[in-house]
């Protein structure tokens, strides 16, 4: 089992950039493929990035491709989400998930993939 906590949410311009990271318990952090969700009010919760196991494939959903990048350091149990050029729309609750996968390259974007999810950091983006 792993715990999951996400930081790095806040207030920010549109144009501005934000880190999220998510910080995971346990000693098995490597063995999970990880993934970005975010609800906004009324929305369903979304995948906007993934990123396998070993860190070598990665997704982006269309409406974050070029802005946002997905990264782990599997040394430090983390997983980051740097968000760059960020819009109104970007404004959510934004999750961390994991999943865990004996297969290296594995990517997960729908919900009910991933079994442990973090609490939430919000984000929101003024105009």
């Amino acid at each position: 089992q792993v715990q999951l906590v996400e930081s790095g949410g806040g207030l920010v311009q549109a144009g501005g950039s934000l880190r999220l990271s998510c910080a995971a318990s346990g000693r098995t952090f490597s063995r999970y493929a990880l993934g970005w969700f975010r609800q906004a009010p009324g929305k369903e919760r979304e995948c906007v990035a993934a990123i396998s196991r070993s860190g070598s494939n990665t997704y982006y959903a269309g409406s974050v491709k070029g802005r946002f990048t997905i990264s782990r350091d599997n040394a430090k149990n983390t997983v980051y989400l740097q968000m760059n050029s960020l819009k109104p729309e970007d404004t959510a609750v934004y999750f961390c998930a994991a999943k865990p996968t004996m297969i290296d390259s594995s990517l997960h974007v729908r919900r009910y993939e991933y079994d442990y999810w973090g609490q939430g950091t919000q984000v929101t983006v003024s105009s």
